[in-house]
């Protein structure tokens, strides 16, 4: 079984098919029509617009998927290069040039066989295997565009009420196999990150428009447990998703504060391209207004046969190396054993 030419996505539990056109200019979201929408954490957006979607899944566009074996994969840093960097980070820290930063690294593997590489199985594997609220896929073979994700994290939900629309973000900061391993630390760096996306949401606000309607609310996730914070705000009128994304992206949990120093400092720091890792994954309804944007963590994308997955931590003045390089392992483990294994059943 070879993957379908076909053009498919799956995002917000609706499937798309059809595909009526595909851009990387963002004033089309302010168009018309439904957008699966990924954004790489660098380069051009891809926004492609399909004309049916679909409770429904549509099985019979789907392929087979045969994952690379779990020893099989390499890293961008091994541990004594990221305990290098989580040091290089509490430096820059201690310096003044930054309260926090995140450190990643990303992974890749050869896949088996070309035969079974279609993402839109591995994202049925994914779902079976490893849950999420933003679980999804977009493949546009003509593009060269192949992304599952199974991210836990809310970048940005706009939703509209009789007083116009309103955008939510949902950062993730803090991380353990259980809630006894939260501590200070995290609940201090998720602090840091709201008054960040506080600050990126009140450039696309009315004035008094933002707000934090919950703040470390802990989170369990299949292996995992996150600290979670909800930051509201209430949209200017007329804010088109040019001047959003430009106040707010790339998301500020995998960023850091403030947000172009740690930007700076992750370039000189991390040694592949985030490529889609750590970007914008969903829809958006041009039609309505209405949207989500998952942040592109827990995602894999697929490239010439290569697999790649993206694993970090955010790190504070109070981080130790050890610890965060074995944050970034845990975060991985599941997904690339899950990533691992076979699909090729039919949908009912």
């Amino acid at each position: 079984m070879r993957v379908p030419a076909t053009p498919l996505a799956r995002v917000g539990g609706m499937w798309g098919s059809d595909l009526e056109d595909v851009t990387t200019d963002l004033a089309a979201l302010d168009g018309s029509g439904r957008w699966a929408v990924a954004i790489p954490y660098s380069g051009a957006p891809v926004l492609a617009r399909f004309g049916r979607w679909s409770a429904s899944p549509v099985s019979a566009n789907l392929g087979c998927w045969s994952g690379p074996e779990v020893d099989s994969w390499t890293t961008s840093m091994g541990e004594p290069e990221y305990r290098a960097a989580v040091e290089a980070t509490r430096t820059a820290i201690a310096a003044g040039d930054v309260y926090q930063a995140n450190v990643c690294r990303v992974l890749s593997a050869t896949l088996p066989s070309m035969r079974c590489t279609d993402v839109g199985a591995l994202s049925m594997l994914l779902d079976a295997g490893n849950p999420s609220p933003f679980g999804g896929f977009l493949r546009l073979p003509a593009q060269d565009v192949a992304i599952a994700s199974a991210s836990p994290e809310l970048f940005l939900r706009v939703s509209t009420d009789r007083d116009g629309r309103v955008a939510r973000s949902g950062p993730i900061k803090g991380t353990g196999r259980e809630v006894s391993e939260l501590g200070d630390k995290d609940r201090a760096e998720n602090i840091m990150i709201v008054d960040l996306v506080r600050n990126d949401l009140s450039r696309v606000s009315v004035a008094g428009g933002v707000s934090v309607p919950a703040l470390l609310q802990v989170e369990h996730h299949p292996g995992l447990v996150h600290l979670v914070s909800y930051v509201d705000g209430r949209l200017l009128p007329d804010v088109g998703w040019g001047e959003i994304l430009d106040a707010t992206f790339p998301p500020g949990s995998v960023t850091g504060a403030p947000k172009l120093s740690a930007l700076d400092l992750i370039s000189s720091l991390e040694s592949a391209d985030r490529e889609f890792y750590c970007g914008a994954f969903g829809w958006v309804d041009a039609d309505t207004g209405d949207a989500e944007l998952a942040v592109a963590i827990r995602t894999f994308w697929l490239r010439d046969g290569v697999l790649r997955f993206g694993t970090g931590a955010g790190i504070t003045w109070g981080s130790d190396p050890a610890s965060e390089w074995r944050e970034t392992e845990l975060k991985a483990a599941r997904l690339i054993e899950v990533a691992s294994g076979t699909w090729q059943a039919r949908l009912p």
